[in-house]
């Protein structure tokens, strides 16, 4: 199928109580750059694939400074210039510097990618407040910590009347729910938007639990014991039931329990190929019953925090 042709017709959805619209998938960027074995290095090669998830309908990209020192942003830059981008495609950056190395005016949503310990909170958010107002930045997000901490950044930015965050970037996925207990309900009640990373679980719910079809990438994030856990495979093994159920594959399975929990707006998904994000958009055509949630979500039971300890 030509690039051209969209396998799928992507739909938007606001980004909170936000008037901001982003695509319901979200393309990842920390695979682009270089530094690891599973990264793709070749700047042609994640343009090219840029171009593809944009042709698809995605308009939505998260990048970091942290991603290779800056070179996912520069890989970025050159696809919008290049293809001449309209400034509509929303980038998610949590950057500083990011302007220059992606070659833009203003960044959409400017993402704290953790907790500041060593700041006070009230000027973390008079500053986020500041470039807002400076036109540098549109909206202002949080990533990854603990609901406390998100809940006293919100609650003075509110009573302040500075710029209150639109998005949390954290990291929900079947295998992992720990943020359902009291981060979740905390967003609804403020009209936070909700874009997760890890909703494949580093892949452990792309493939059976005997990880015969590991990628690199996969084995190298899963030495700390993720997935080996009785109650892990349980809920891996009923992604493969419900996936074989309905003739799909796992990794569609795990982008629509994703889409389909209560809580999430769109999720965050990174690739190594075109074929790869042509089946991870599929996933957004599968419709779970109620059944197959309770089924893939009854063998879970919690687990330590991770993503901001």
């Amino acid at each position: 199928m030509s690039q051209l042709e969209p396998t799928h017709k992507m739909k938007y959805v606001n980004l909170g109580k936000s008037g901001l619209k982003v695509s319901q998938l979200i393309l990842g960027l920390m695979t682009y750059g270089s530094g690891q074995e599973w990264m793709i290095g070749d700047h042609d090669e994640g343009i090219r694939q840029m171009k593809y998830a944009y042709d698809q309908g995605i308009n939505t990209f998260d990048t970091a400074n942290v991603y290779s020192a800056g070179e996912s942003e520069i890989i970025l830059g050159k696809f919008l210039k290049q293809h001449k981008i309209p400034r509509e495609s929303r980038i998610f950056a949590s950057v500083k510097g990011s302007l220059e190395r992606l070659g833009v005016d203003y960044i959409d949503v400017l993402q704290c990618h953790r907790f500041d310990y060593e700041t006070p909170i009230g000027e973390t958010m008079q500053a986020l407040h500041d470039v807002v107002q400076a036109g540098l930045v549109r909206y202002i997000g949080m990533s990854s910590c603990w609901a406390w901490q998100f809940q006293l950044m919100q609650q003075y930015a509110v009573q302040n009347r500075l710029t209150p965050f639109i998005s949390m970037q954290n990291q929900h996925s079947a295998l992992y729910r720990e943020e359902e207990r009291e981060m979740m309900p905390m967003l609804k009640h403020f009209g936070v938007g909700v874009i997760p990373w890890g909703p494949l679980g580093a892949g452990l719910l792309c493939r059976p639990v005997d990880g015969s079809q590991a990628t690199k990438r996969g084995q190298s994030q899963t030495n700390d014991g993720r997935g080996k856990l009785p109650s892990d495979q349980a809920v891996i093994k009923a992604v493969e039931a419900v996936a074989k159920r309905k003739g799909v594959s796992m990794a569609e399975v795990a982008v629509a329990w994703s889409l389909q929990s209560e809580w999430v707006t769109a999720p965050i998904v990174g690739v190594r190929s075109t074929e790869r994000l042509d089946e991870l958009i599929k996933g957004l055509d599968v419709e779970l019953t109620k059944e197959d949630m309770e089924e893939i979500g009854k063998g879970y039971v919690p687990v330590p925090i991770r993503g901001h300890t």
